[in-house]
């Protein structure tokens, strides 16, 4: 009898399980797998995301989050903080960028406390809600539940206070700049800030309006912790103060709404809520993500797997940022963060191209290519505006990171089919980057002279990273050549770009078989410590930047000795110790220690150069060796949890590379047709595509032992290829994978399944 029901408890939790698992795969609620906690246990030396809990929506314009750390603190929420000093509209991409239009509202209750410092409230993730589009706290020590879920311009929040002659809500305008004006006949506050980082004209400011559905009882301004005379305040950091008598649970809302032209405009953009109240604002939003999280859906029996993938996908999501508004007549208008001037027209911004060209913005050419058509208007505006491409923007130029990638998001763009921008000024910004420095170092390209006369940049004229800069500007060079080739440009003109894109081979060094930074008399700089980071490159060191010649791996494995060498060369990574040498920037900096504390050897994940690495294993005849290291990052370095990246979460590059491997292909190489393959981590993926198309991949025999492809079929046919065309996906696709424990090793080996390079091509002719 005993072992009758232990049996039978057995078969319950089975098929309950099973049960489960089909609820998780058929359920329209994506939302609730989502957790935007992810990556938010961080500091400064210890990167697991580097990210805040951004509530928005999908490209909004604004983000909202919980502000635990000081204000101007870029780490401006982190999950082992106790307490809360308010809910903060930010702009901030990253925790090295900083934040820019800038506020937050704060209730609290009894004594009046203003500053950040005296009003901030205990808080427990136990009474913590937080998804996309709803953020909710208990704050104890007001004992008031503080809620808000957004529009892309405007938001709500609900306040639940407790019975007090003594309820407020501080508004902080924050310091550097700011105005506030009280309106107790409208119960509306406005003001604005001026607080930044830079990439912003002299005339810069957010400004602000937000209007509450019950009568102040008191209201008073601030400048910091000093009352101010009057309802109205300008100064170095100005806060509105109002206040209300509440019964228990009596619920406060505010409507509030932002904009980067003007106080009318932000009455303007308010009318996104309208008359809609919260819980409907809150529907609407949750009905928006569901919407764009369905677009992938996967099915498994693993939930975190689940969990992971779409707080992945929500990621992926969020930037580039819209910066544009619609103005009363609804057409598209957008304050210029390069002159300061209201133009006509798309802008986005906050974006480093340097980390996003990889994934990212092949993810919107494949998912979203009518929203990368408006980008790519926004990079025309961009251009007539400041004269320059932005590589790194937030919300103007910024000087950050290196490289002429913009030439790649751009062609990558173009070849894919995005149609309805100003290409040929795009071609021609191209034209100029390749020949001129900006105005930053970010902007352009630093060294260019040398560049474009020795076929590198030489490491001892005073041009930091500037084997990583060769480099990345050898693969924009490529993408330019293929660009003009679509444009049909002058052949000498093409020839050029045909011609630079092999530059790479100039700072190759056979003596190592790595790239190597190389003295402008043709000498390569000694002494060479193949783990020194920095220097030569960008956050990494020479086995990390060796990979990076996206366009013509072929040649990088004849550079290399052939095959075998070249698969010796991949292996290295992962069976060195992770020795490092941080001289260059005189402390470890988070990206090294990241790479040093995984036990993957020098792989690096956590840092963007050599996330594509594992995948070159398709193309010298090792493919099984790329499914299995694929599976062990998506299993080790990617959790759904506060920890849960292994490096910075950068504009959703980290992120993207993850969406891309768990389908399984990744676009190694934007600017061409090609996805590289690599190994589904589901038992399916259903894409749904713009053009009402569906992508179906099946790996029924998927499971946590059988990670290594056996045989594959594209749309019923054997597909021994290593690649996927973008174009045969188009159309819709169905791709069969049968999925074992061992690797086959007989699949993808030949010269023919190898996805394409420069030297590739070359040779065919």
């Amino acid at each position: 009898m005993k072992f009758k029901i232990i049996l039978i408890l057995k078969m319950l939790v089975i098929f309950g399980y099973t049960a489960s698992a089909q609820q998780i795969t058929g359920s329209p609620n994506l939302l609730q797998w989502v957790n935007p906690l992810m990556g938010t246990d961080s500091k400064y030396d210890l990167s697991n995301g580097n990210q805040y809990p951004v509530i928005a929506l999908p490209w909004g314009m604004n983000h909202w989050s919980p502000q635990t750390g000081k204000m101007g603190d870029g780490w401006l929420y982190t999950y082992s903080a106790n307490k809360i000093k308010g809910l903060k509209q930010t702009h901030q991409p990253s925790v090295w960028i900083g934040d820019y239009g800038q506020f937050s509202l704060m209730p609290v209750t009894g004594k009046l406390k203003v500053t950040e410092d005296e009003r901030e409230s205990w808080f427990s993730h136990k009474s913590e809600i937080v998804k996309p589009h709803y953020y909710s706290v208990y704050l104890a020590d007001y004992d008031v539940k503080a809620e808000v879920t957004p529009t892309e311009r405007a938001a709500v929040f609900r306040f639940t206070f407790p019975k007090t002659d003594s309820a407020y809500v501080v508004i902080d305008a924050f310091d550097q700049g700011s105005y506030v004006k009280i309106i107790p006949e409208k119960r509306m506050v406005v003001g604005y800030n001026t607080k930044n980082k830079g990439g912003v004209p002299a005339n810069f400011k957010n400004y602000f309006v937000i209007t509450f559905d019950k009568s102040f009882t008191n209201q008073s301004t601030f400048e910091h912790s000093v009352k101010q005379n009057g309802l109205e305040y300008t100064g170095n950091h100005a806060l509105a103060v109002i206040g209300f008598k509440t019964q228990k649970g009596e619920q406060v809302n505010a409507k509030v709404a932002s904009s980067f032209i003007s106080h009318e405009q932000a009455i303007q953009n308010l009318k996104e809520i309208g008359g809609a109240d919260f819980d409907q604002i809150k529907v609407k939003g949750a009905q928006i993500w569901n919407k764009e999280l369905a677009k992938i859906k996967v099915e498994t029996d693993n939930s975190d797997q689940i969990k992971t993938f779409y707080s992945c996908l929500y990621r992926t999501l969020l930037y580039p940022r819209k910066f544009y508004e619609y103005n009363k007549k609804n057409e598209v208008i957008h304050y210029s963060p390069y002159n300061g001037q209201t133009l006509p027209g798309f802008m986005f911004t906050d974006n480093g191209f340097w980390d996003t060209f990889r994934a990212v913005f092949p993810f919107y050419n494949l998912m979203y290519p009518s929203l990368n058509a408006q980008i790519m208007e926004g990079l025309v505006n961009t251009y007539k505006e400041s004269g320059w491409l932005p590589e790194w923007a937030s919300p103007g130029h910024r000087d950050c990171m290196i490289g002429s990638n913009s030439a790649s998001i751009i062609t990558d763009a173009y070849l894919k089919g995005a149609r309805g921008f100003d290409i040929e000024t795009l071609y021609q910004a191209m034209l100029k980057n390749s020949e001129n420095e900006g105005p930053l170092s970010s902007v352009g390209r630093k060294g260019v002279k040398y560049y474009n006369e020795l076929g590198y940049v030489p490491y001892d004229v005073g041009v930091k990273e500037n084997t990583a800069r060769t480099l990345e500007y050898a693969y924009a060079d490529f993408t330019i050549y293929k660009l003009a080739k679509a444009l049909g440009k002058p052949q000498h003109e093409i020839d050029r770009f045909a011609k630079r894109s092999l530059n790479y081979r100039n700072v190759f060094d056979t003596e190592n078989s790595l790239m190597r930074g190389k003295n402008k008399n043709g000498d390569f700089q000694s002494p060479f410590n193949r783990y020194k980071w920095g220097d030569a490159f960008t956050e990494g060191n020479s086995l990390h930047y060796t990979w990076s010649v996206f366009h013509d791996i072929e040649g990088l494995i004849g550079l290399m000795g052939g095959r075998d060498k070249f698969n010796a060369q991949l292996d290295t990574v992962f069976t060195s110790v992770p020795l490092f040498d941080e001289s260059y920037y005189g402390q470890v900096i988070h990206e090294i220690r990241e790479m040093q504390i995984m036990n993957m050897g020098q792989y690096a994940h956590g840092n963007q150069p050599i996330q594509h690495m594992i995948y070159l294993y398709n193309y010298a005849g090792q493919p099984w060796k790329a499914q299995y290291w694929l599976r062990e990052v998506m299993d080790k370095l990617y959790l759904p949890t506060p920890d849960g990246y292994c490096g910075d979460e950068d504009n959703g590059q980290t992120s993207a590379w993850y969406v891309f491997s768990a389908m399984g292909f990744y676009p190694v190489c934007p600017g061409t047709d090609e996805y590289v393959v690599g190994a589904p981590l589901f038992k399916k993926v259903t894409v749904s595509l713009e053009n009402r198309r569906k992508i179906t991949i099946n790996a029924t025999t998927n499971s946590s032992s059988n990670r290594y492809v056996k045989s594959m079929k594209f749309n019923g046919s054997l597909h021994q290829k290593n690649w996927v065309s973008h174009k045969a996906l188009m159309n819709g696709a169905t791709i069969d994978f049968t999925m074992q424990k061992d690797p086959n090793k007989t699949r993808g080996i030949r010269k023919e399944d190898v996805p394409y390079s420069l030297s590739k091509l070359y040779n065919q002719k």
